[in-house]
């Protein structure tokens, strides 16, 4: 299958077919669920996950989304009536995700839309992207640490070098921070990477980016619950000492690592 080219989804919600005439979205799948991770964990939120990534992390958990993208190309019009259906009456907030959302042509349309109904959008990138004024109420911002690059042999060598060089952009990471409320989620799996970690941090400190403890976000890698639980035993008197918070992957623990939720 072409990188580019959309297949029908195998994931996700049925969704209409979209309009021949109008700009369209590559998207990987549509749900309704809990936000399992950051700040606003346990909020009913509708998910619209784009297809297509710049990135190419080894252990990516959505590879329908990056690594095998698959999906069906929808108008502005037509995600913003699933998640509306999707959504009913009480929930009101969006997670734009991926994938990478932000190299999703036409994904500052989108979350105009939503902003133009009064959603709470919540973007998560991976910060390689600037912002541009994409409309946006929380950044979930989670730059990649060298143990999510590629090894030899797991990807094309055009594809780690391409990872590699994108991965971490301080400056982009900048521009997210300033423009307004943020979260910094960084994925870990053991101490060395959490002091990769804090090496990162002092790169913004040392440009002045006023970081806020409570919003970094310490997460384990894993999508199994007893691997979740054996690097949290690690991780948690490290936030402990340095005053980050702690990310659970709620959605792990309630319903497995399943897409659609």
């Amino acid at each position: 299958m072409s990188p580019t080219e959309p297949t029908p989804p195998a994931r996700g919600i049925a969704v209409p077919g979209p309009r021949r005439d109008a700009p369209r979205l590559w998207i990987a799948e549509i749900f309704h669920s809990l936000q399992g991770e950051g700040s606003l964990t346990g909020v009913p939120s509708v998910f619209v996950r784009t297809a297509g990534c710049n990135l190419r992390c080894r252990w990516c958990d959505t590879p329908y989304a990056s690594w095998n993208p698959t999906g069906s190309r929808l108008t502005v019009a037509e995600i913003i009536a699933t998640s509306e259906r999707l959504a009913g009456r009480a929930t009101r907030h969006v997670v734009l995700t991926g994938g990478e959302p932000m190299v999703a042509r036409g994904i500052h349309d989108l979350a105009q839309a939503f902003r133009e109904r009064d959603w709470h959008i919540t973007i998560e990138t991976a910060g390689t992207k600037r912002p541009d004024g994409i409309a946006c109420d929380l950044a979930s911002l989670s730059p990649k640490l060298s143990h999510a690059t590629p090894q030899s042999g797991e990807a094309s060598p055009g594809w780690i070098s391409r990872h590699e060089s994108l991965r971490w952009q301080p400056g982009v990471i900048e521009e997210w921070i300033l423009g307004g409320e943020y979260q910094l989620k960084f994925v870990i799996a053991t101490a060395q990477h959490f002091h990769e970690m804090e090496t990162m941090l002092g790169t913004l400190g040392e440009r002045g980016i006023p970081i806020r403890p409570w919003c970094v976000q310490v997460m384990p890698e894993g999508t199994v619950q007893e691997v979740l639980e054996s690097r949290q035993r690690e991780l948690l008197p490290l936030c402990k000492d340095r005053g980050y918070r702690y990310c659970e992957r709620r959605h792990i623990h309630w319903f497995g690592n399943t897409a659609g939720t």
